[in-house]
């Protein structure tokens, strides 16, 4: 690349890298506090916190990338054209085509990231997520015992916590066990934690008293402690096998499918749908970049608006992306739709590139011009505006 090249690749770059990161950030934050309870009643670490809801930023960036190098195509014109160097380009025999390189390059590196996090990053994203989420909730100690309230973990087991503190900790105490015919135990304890290793699951009480009542005994045994363990391993075990869904798959899983996955032979055509979701999404970079600069691209002066060309620029990407939602959607049931899909986005970047090559100049026709004016001036005379005079 020359020194132009070079300059509007690391412009156009440097814009995406900031949209995309602060496009993701204000997203992923409203995502992560509907996840706020997973600290504040399952007593989970900040970390932990971050570290599950962080794992859907990959599926994030697969939606947001595309809309962010269009927003830095269109600033990157902008500027171009603000500073008249597309003019100056233009007027030293740079043609359209030749400007158009340096965003293609900057396409093809969002091309690869989107491909790689769609074939790789966000599936391996979403399935930790699902066996993080399948050991959180298959243990009832964190999901069960939930404050103020009375946990029935048997048929003759009742525990209560009166609060949960930051770390795990366990407040106010209170179990009634009553599974044993021959006696029944009652414990309360000023505070506990929950102990998990290979021997089993035990909530470790302390500060507190048991009281047993025995079959044929009219007084109970009244027994103080600072700390004691109660076995819980019966209630609290590890998630299990986990079963990935459609989106929990790697691209390579949804091209060639085992042939005995349950999965797969309940909803074939969710997989086909899937996979060629997938295979596009990388193309929808380079077709709203293509057809940004068809908009903006062409040379203008200073005097010239380019609201229209902002605003067409706009509206063409997202109907295009409306319509791939669509299609993704209608996909499963009726396959037209992906062949629909493809020859949109080929469509789009073909008509855009013969725009930029022909040196279109994509503008509002003379009669809207004129009728807006017309409105425009109508608009003042009726609020009184004028205009002021030195």
């Amino acid at each position: 690349m020359g020194s132009i090249d070079r300059y509007i690749f690391r412009t156009t770059l440097g814009s995406f890298a900031l949209v995309l990161v602060s496009l993701t950030g204000v997203i992923w934050i409203t995502q992560a506090l509907r996840g706020i309870d997973l600290m504040t009643s399952q007593g989970q670490t900040i970390l932990t916190f971050l570290g599950i809801t962080g794992l859907a930023i990959p599926v994030l960036i697969l939606i947001i990338a595309p809309i962010a190098l269009m927003i830095a195509v269109a600033h990157t014109l902008t500027k171009l054209a603000t500073d008249s160097e597309i003019i100056v380009m233009n007027a030293a025999g740079i043609s359209p085509i030749r400007l158009f390189l340096p965003f293609v390059y900057a396409s093809i590196i969002v091309f690869i990231i989107v491909a790689f996090i769609g074939a790789y990053m966000a599936p391996d994203g979403m399935r930790r997520l699902k066996r993080w989420d399948a050991e959180i909730t298959a243990d009832v100690l964190a999901n069960i015992l939930q404050p103020g309230r009375f946990a029935q973990l048997d048929a003759n087991l009742t525990i209560r916590v009166r609060e949960r503190q930051p770390g795990g900790l366990l407040v106010g105490i209170f179990v009634d066990d009553r599974r044993d015919p021959k006696e029944r135990v009652s414990i309360i304890a000023d505070h506990g934690t929950v102990l998990k290793n290979d021997s089993g699951s035990f909530l470790i009480l302390e500060d507190g008293n048991l009281q047993r009542f025995e079959t044929g005994k009219t007084d109970p045994a009244l027994v103080a402690f600072s700390r004691y363990g109660f076995d819980m391993s019966k209630f609290s075990k590890q998630g299990g096998d986990v079963t990935y869904g459609i989106r929990e798959r790697y691209l390579w899983e949804l091209m060639a499918p085992a042939p005995d996955d349950p999965v797969y032979i309940q909803m074939p055509a969710q997989f086909r749908a899937e996979m060629h979701d997938r295979i596009m999404a990388p193309i929808y970079p380079l077709a709203f970049a293509a057809l940004t600069f068809a908009f903006l691209g062409s040379p203008r002066t200073t005097r010239q608006s380019r609201n229209f060309s902002i605003g067409s620029a706009i509206a063409a990407v997202f109907g295009m992306r409306m319509i791939g939602f669509a299609c993704s959607v209608m996909a499963v049931k009726n396959p037209t739709a992906i062949l629909v899909q493809y020859l949109m986005l080929f469509f789009g970047i073909g008509i855009s590139l013969w725009i930029i090559m022909a040196g279109v100049v994509v503008e509002p026709p003379a009669k809207l011009v004129e009728a807006i004016n017309r409105s425009n001036a109508r608009i003042a005379r009726l609020v009184g505006w004028r205009p002021v005079t030195t």
